[in-house]
């Protein structure tokens, strides 16, 4: 039973609603719902909502910012960057020589699939963790947050979208399911407590994480322009409706705009690491570009 008309889709109340109020059919839908006896259609109607009124954001690109996208690098100069940039430089070396990555080294596209898919599962981790850290000790101070956790959720979602847009394209099989749990696992816990012992830290490994991801997204575009990754391959058209790319994109149109993601996430968690917790969020919802 669902007795709350929040539910309702807010296009449905310049459309819709009107129609059948008109008809009487909008009383006979709500109270076949309320006994149970509401049709497939009528449900449809009434409560199905497009899957786009969900998202937090929605970054949108034009091509020649994504173009302009190259890795960069912030130089450490605090000791949480130090921790944090080691701690980067030591797990993608040791991600890096148990999958036989190597920029100068070709891939297969599953390799790539694999690869990407792998990161991308552990890449939205640390949006979620420290949004809902930041929400508890909201609720235990009683005091406002400053804007942060909405910006963390974004990331975090975001990089949920990147994961589900290469899925598109590889199906993956129980002992690499088995292998993603493993690693949320031991990653998810050691990055709630380092977030609880320091915030700064943990954002700075993020920025330094995420200048990783867009070398990464870098080479594989790289791949792309030579003709031997996704030469001329269409994008999967959730990728087409999340970043509202042209009807005709391609592989390289998907992979571009991933990397500006990555490249915002970097900027901001460098910021993030920069200031106070308690510090108003300088970012605006949906930001998305590096200035």
């Amino acid at each position: 039973m669902l007795p709350m008309l929040t539910f309702l889709k807010p296009s449905l109340l310049n459309g819709a609603l009107p129609a059948l109020s008109k008809t009487g059919a909008l009383a006979s839908c709500f109270s076949n719902l309320h006994h149970g006896f509401a049709s497939q259609a009528q449900e449809q109607a009434l409560f199905v909502a497009d899957p786009k009124d969900f998202y937090l954001m929605q970054p949108v690109y034009s091509k020649d910012y994504v173009e302009k996208v190259l890795p960069q690098h912030l130089p450490t100069t605090s000791v949480g960057q130090r921790l944090g940039f080691a701690a980067v430089t030591v797990t993608r070396t040791l991600f890096d020589k148990a999958t036989g990555y190597h920029h100068n080294k070709p891939l297969t596209e599953a390799q790539w699939l694999r690869r990407i898919i792998f990161l991308e599962t552990v890449a939205g981790v640390p949006g979620m963790v420290g949004g809902m850290l930041r929400h508890l000790k909201s609720l235990r101070s009683m005091k406002k947050d400053h804007g942060w956790i909405h910006t963390l959720l974004e990331e975090a979602e975001n990089e949920r979208m990147h994961l589900l847009v290469f899925l598109k394209m590889r199906e993956p099989g129980p002992m690499f399911r088995g292998m993603v749990i493993a690693a949320q696992g031991i990653f998810f816990n050691f990055y709630f407590i380092a977030y609880l012992l320091s915030p700064r830290t943990c954002h700075s490994f993020v920025g330094y994480l995420e200048e990783e991801a867009v070398k990464t997204y870098t080479h594989a575009l790289h791949e792309i322009d030579a003709g031997r990754l996704w030469k001329d391959r269409p994008a999967p058209a959730m990728a087409i409706e999340y970043w509202k790319l042209e009807e005709d994109a391609t592989m390289r149109d998907m992979v571009l705009a991933v990397r500006a993601d990555e490249a915002a996430h970097s900027y901001v968690n460098h910021t993030f690491a920069k200031i106070k917790p308690d510090e108003l969020n300088p970012f605006m919802p949906g930001t998305h570009e590096v200035p």
